[in-house]
């Protein structure tokens, strides 16, 4: 089990290795699409059920929208707020990194964590006007950098393009635990872009 999480982990943080090395944001998505829909198929940590048809069809997906990638700096948090919030292994303290402005049809601030465990990592979930009907009702992840999940950016900005959000684990299966979006990561505007819930048939 452990080694085959080490694998998971170091094969989603090579996707996205990938994805930064790809200078078409249209194509960097499709090769996350196509990574991530064949770590879902087929690795042993993959949360899907084995009889779940997401397997052969693939993960649902808005359609890219180009609109949705912002490129923004990083400001820090005014006053220190810390919490901790259960997961799968065990309780992570987070802190408060600060805010960043996502502009276009968003037009909010939200706050980006720090992970406060050993290695640490910023960690942005986001919960938006899609929650409960279109997308997993405790929002979906965009940056999680302890697991690779990371676009990259300049050292004095971010590159967050909300394209790439994905469900976390416990969307598909209850044996994962996952930090739901605080209050700070909700915004009321719809975002219809990223992973979606399975469209109607």
């Amino acid at each position: 089990m452990y080694l085959d999480l080490t694998d998971w982990r170091r094969t989603v943080a090579e996707l996205y290795a990938g994805v930064r090395a790809e200078i078409d944001p249209p194509t960097a998505h499709r090769l996350w699409r196509i990574g991530r829909d064949e770590l879902f198929r087929h690795h042993p940590q993959s949360p899907l059920e084995p009889t779940d048809p997401l397997r052969d069809s693939g993960l649902p997906y808005w359609p890219y929208d180009p609109t949705l990638r912002f490129t923004v700096p990083l400001e820090p948090a005014a006053t220190p707020v810390s919490m901790t919030v259960p997961s799968g292994d065990g309780d992570i303290p987070m802190v408060l990194a600060g805010r960043v402005r996502l502009g276009g049809p968003i037009d909010s601030d939200v706050d980006v964590w720090w992970l406060d465990q050993y290695g640490g990592g910023l960690f942005l979930p986001l919960r938006d006007g899609t929650a409960g009907v279109e997308s997993y009702g405790g929002g979906r992840y965009l940056l999680d950098t302890a697991k690779g999940a990371d676009l990259g950016g300049d050292g004095a900005e971010l590159t967050l393009d909300l394209n790439f959000l994905y469900h976390p684990s416990c969307r598909y299966s209850p044996e994962w635990s996952c930090p739901l979006a605080p209050a700070g990561d909700r915004v009321t505007a719809r975002v219809e872009a990223g992973e979606r819930m399975q469209f109607a048939t």
